[in-house]
């Protein structure tokens, strides 16, 4: 296991926070947090003001390191907003352990196509069944508590993110029992492009493309609007500048920025502050809810 200490990061806040739907409580201890990302698996605890994982020195920075994008000051960004916008600073306060994940690109291009006009709660159970049907079984390393409260490390079993070619051999009727409605159609043509070469050379291109590129990219893929290209940008490709407009942040410019947001006071970096927004208006005081057990 290795021991670390974050700053600015609160693991149920980041599962709470709409980009990740893979993050949860392990049902046997609630202090346990499992975390899958693409074929990847590790368990956290919070200690104090440190973090431990259940994996090495080394896989803590090969992998999850730039997962939870460590690299980057999130205390500085929360510093630059405005003294005179109550709205955004509460919503910093709010969700001050949000951070953007570096997610894996084909991840993120699926989740977000589920997520079209879907709760957060059905998003999360598409994504479990597309990972239990489809994905592949590997074994880990996890964390259980004994007795006297000690931490030692177990054997896991988790599911991957399912390839493009799962998906693709699935077809229709496979995609059919994971409650994604009219959405099937849309992630069974990303399955099929991306099995084959050009699809292959099309995510490399993409993960090397600037915002801007990346976004019309992405809007020519069947079933990806600009929400969706917005989000795998901020979710995927970690463009910090994107800024995804759902009905929530809709409601929020509505009731808080009549005249618009501030993008070029927050340019390079308004997603950042997206996500403390988006955060504090589905997770209020009167809509918090607990995530679930894994």
């Amino acid at each position: 296991m290795y021991r670390i200490q974050i700053n600015d990061m609160d693991l149920e806040q980041i599962a709470r926070s709409g980009q990740c739907f893979r993050i949860g409580k392990r049902e046997e201890h609630k202090d346990i947090f499992s975390i899958a990302a693409g074929e990847h698996y590790v368990e956290a605890v919070k200690e104090g003001d440190h973090f431990l994982f259940s994996c090495s020195e080394t896989d803590f920075h090969r992998i999850w390191a730039g997962y939870f994008d460590l690299q980057t000051d999130y205390g500085g960004y929360k510093s630059h907003v405005a003294s005179d916008d109550s709205y955004l600073r509460e919503a910093v306060k709010w969700g001050w352990g949000v951070r953007i994940l570096q997610q894996d690109l084909w991840e993120m291009i699926i989740t977000f196509l589920i997520s079209q006009n879907n709760s957060i709660t059905r998003i999360r159970g598409s994504v479990e069944k597309l990972c239990s049907l489809l994905g592949e079984k590997k074994s880990g390393i996890g964390f259980a508590f004994l007795p006297d409260k000690s931490l030692i490390e177990t054997k896991r079993t988790y599911q991957t993110f399912p390839k493009p070619e799962a998906i693709a051999k699935a077809g229709l009727s496979g995609l059919s029992s994971m409650g994604l409605g009219y959405r099937d159609k849309y992630i069974l043509s990303m399955g099929e492009f991306c099995s084959g070469q050009e699809g292959k050379a099309w995510l490399e291109t993409l993960k090397e493309a600037e915002y801007k590129d990346a976004h019309e990219m992405l809007k020519h893929q069947y079933g990806i609007g600009k929400k969706v290209a917005d989000c795998i940008c901020l979710f995927g490709l970690h463009h910090v500048g994107a800024f995804p407009v759902d009905t929530h942040v809709k409601q929020i410019l509505e009731s808080h920025y009549p005249q618009g947001f501030p993008l070029e006071r927050y340019q390079g970096y308004a997603g950042i502050l997206q996500q403390y927004m988006f955060y504090y208006k589905v997770n209020d005081v009167h809509s918090r809810k607990s995530i679930p057990s894994l």
